[in-house]
């Protein structure tokens, strides 16, 4: 449908799960995706999906909690397609722990990862994207963004700090036509959820069984999560700027 033809997206943990349906809608829609992610491997293959689907696309090898690396996929982006229009902000990563069992090194990496990467993209995708006339920026929160939930208090904390910093940034940028909103996904089927089963110590038949109690009765699938960042970074959005949609199955209603 090309809703997005020309633009050029940054998608961050971009090879895998949430990130990977999204940059391939991306692409499909029109877009070139600058993919970055820390896992090279696994990156290259989504570059190489990408391109034999007909999409323009190109893999950034990037840990999000460096400033020279975001930094370089903001240049990579500009220098490769010209332009930077849109910016998926949904690397993250989860300790499945209480605050008595999470040690100081994970706790500084959940926030390294989940919420410092996004200050970072922000601070030097902003201004390519202003020179552009405007553009859009979606953040990655999670229903324990907004309501807390059992064994997970440093994932619950960053994702409570990505919500309201999207909104922070929608006043502050918004009068340079920067719409920044905040998706907040359920339970989706990707490696990251599966592996939270290993670290509570759960079968992962059961663990991703509970993961459904739900009132639409099921998990997401990552294309489901892509399909709702699709619509806050078209012009279907146009007036949606600071808003934090759960995209759920009603998990949090």
């Amino acid at each position: 449908m090309g809703k997005i033809n020309n633009k050029c997206a940054i998608v961050t943990g971009g090879a895998s799960g949430i990130g990977l349906a999204t940059a391939q809608l991306l692409a499909d829609e029109g877009a070139s995706v600058v993919i970055a992610d820390i896992n090279t491997e696994q990156g290259k293959q989504a570059e190489a999906q990408i391109q034999a689907a007909g999409g323009k696309a190109v893999f950034v090898q990037c840990n999000v909690a460096r400033s020279a690396d975001c930094q370089r996929v903001v240049q990579t982006a500009v220098e490769k397609f010209g332009r930077l229009d849109i910016v998926f902000n949904n690397a993250g990563i989860i300790r499945r722990t209480d605050v008595i069992g999470i040690s100081e090194e994970d706790w500084d990496l959940v926030m390294a990862v989940n919420v410092k990467s996004i200050y970072l993209m922000c601070k030097f995708a902003i201004p390519e994207i202003a020179k552009q006339g405007g553009g859009a920026i979606v953040n990655t929160g999670s229903g324990w963004g907004i309501k807390g939930g059992r064994n997970a208090i440093s994932y619950c904390a960053s994702k409570g700090a990505v919500v309201n910093m999207t909104r922070a940034l929608a006043i502050d940028h918004g009068p340079q036509n920067i719409r920044v909103n905040c998706i907040c996904p359920g339970d989706t089927d990707t490696p990251m959820l599966r592996n939270e089963a290993k670290q509570l110590g759960q079968a992962e038949d059961k663990f991703m069984a509970e993961a459904a109690e739900r009132p639409l009765n099921r998990y997401a699938q990552p294309r489901e999560i892509g399909e709702s960042v699709l619509y806050l970074v078209s012009d279907a959005a146009s007036y949606v700027t600071g808003a934090v949609l759960a995209v759920d199955g009603g998990g949090t209603a």
